[in-house]
């Protein structure tokens, strides 16, 4: 299962993938700004990521893990960007039928 939102909403320990940057309003030219600066950081449709930390003040700045790389962004910004959630379902190790004591 999976949830689309935008990168300011999620919580700490949420995965996911971005599918869209910016808004691509084309005539703010805060926005055009913002979404340049977002791709130059690497935050590109298809990168993966996860939120590690969240500010203690109003859970500003988030600071999450983009690919191979930590980014802190305020919620604001992270407004802009839209990832698909993904929950992760952990499976337990099991131990080999030929390590298990008789």
């Amino acid at each position: 299962m999976s949830d689309t939102i935008q990168l300011s909403q999620a919580r700490r320990g949420d995965c996911g993938v971005i599918i869209q940057v910016g808004g691509h309003c084309h005539h703010d030219e805060h926005a055009l700004e913002l979404e340049r600066r977002l791709l130059e950081l690497g935050f590109v449709e298809g990168a993966r990521i996860e939120l590690l930390h969240e500010g203690l003040v109003g859970g500003d700045p988030i600071a999450m893990k983009v690919d191979d790389m930590r980014v802190a962004l305020r919620r604001h910004e992270a407004a802009g960007l839209i990832v698909r959630i993904e929950t992760a379902f952990t499976t337990i190790a099991q131990p080999a039928a030929d390590q298990v004591a008789a």
